[in-house]
């Protein structure tokens, strides 16, 4: 396990977490977003990871968004967040947000831009950007991922209202992929990302990448990527084993070759 000021990293059995560790709120600041970027360049980085969970820890948030008494570094921390949240919408490693508490504003925008989102089942929980409250609008996403999970409409009246939506409601709308009790969140959490790790890292990755094509190139990549894709697993060890497992009656061991 690593650790600085604001950030934990764990790496264990294919899976890292990165924890965001700036109680109360998991408000972004600079030294928030030059410690999430390392711990992710390691994650990211490491072969052996196959799946990234980022957590709020043990914060009554998951994030809260920006830290308004960092304003002074706003010209250089919003676009570093900007990208790396475009970063994390293009990462080829599935992407779990372990929604332990709050998320709104750029707390949410981190969370629309992993892969998966599973929220902590408290009604008291809260997610919504509410920006416009404050005069501002939601800039590091919001306006695009937050139409592109619940619809245009859907967006629209929680941005312009600064509406806030409970885990029922986030759930019933598509926010959020599915809730978990609070006692045993993380377990919940890790058993997805223990399931996503063993299935087959380079078809995984392709998934994503032709994904990402999609949405960031058009209709057009996306085909072209997913049909890239399918000619580069036809030659891994990974496809050899996923039929001789069919075949044999057993699950598949994948070690991402």
């Amino acid at each position: 396990m690593e650790q600085n000021d604001f950030v934990t990293l764990s790496i264990d059995e294919h899976i890292a977490v990165i924890t965001l560790n700036k109680p109360p709120a998991n408000a972004w600041s600079l030294a928030l977003a030059e410690a999430f970027e390392a711990a992710l360049d390691q994650a990211d980085g490491d072969d052996e990871v196959r799946v990234i969970v980022v957590s709020g820890g043990e914060a009554k948030c998951f994030s809260a968004g920006f830290d308004v008494t960092d304003a002074k570094n706003t010209p250089i921390t919003s676009p570093k967040v900007r990208a790396m949240w475009r970063r994390l919408d293009r990462i080829e490693k599935p992407l779990i947000a372990a929604m332990n508490g709050h998320a709104l504003g750029g707390g949410l925008e981190l969370a629309m831009s992993c892969h998966f989102r599973v929220l902590v089942d408290n009604p008291k929980v809260m997610l919504g950007l509410t920006e416009l409250n404050l005069g501002i609008i939601p800039g590091w996403g919001g306006t695009q991922r937050l139409a592109r999970l619940v619809g245009r409409s859907t967006a629209l009246n929680m941005i312009l209202f600064s509406k806030r939506l409970g885990p029922a409601e986030a759930l019933e709308l598509g926010l959020v992929d599915r809730l978990a009790p609070a006692e045993g969140f993380m377990d919940e959490v890790m058993d997805m990302a223990r399931t996503l790790a063993q299935r087959p890292p380079i078809a995984v990755r392709w998934v994503l990448k032709s994904f990402a094509a999609g949405l960031y190139e058009g209709l057009d990549a996306g085909l072209d990527t997913e049909a890239d894709g399918s000619a580069a697993v036809r030659e891994t060890e990974d496809r050899k084993e996923g039929f001789a497992a069919f075949l044999e009656k057993r699950d598949p061991v994948f070690k991402g070759r």
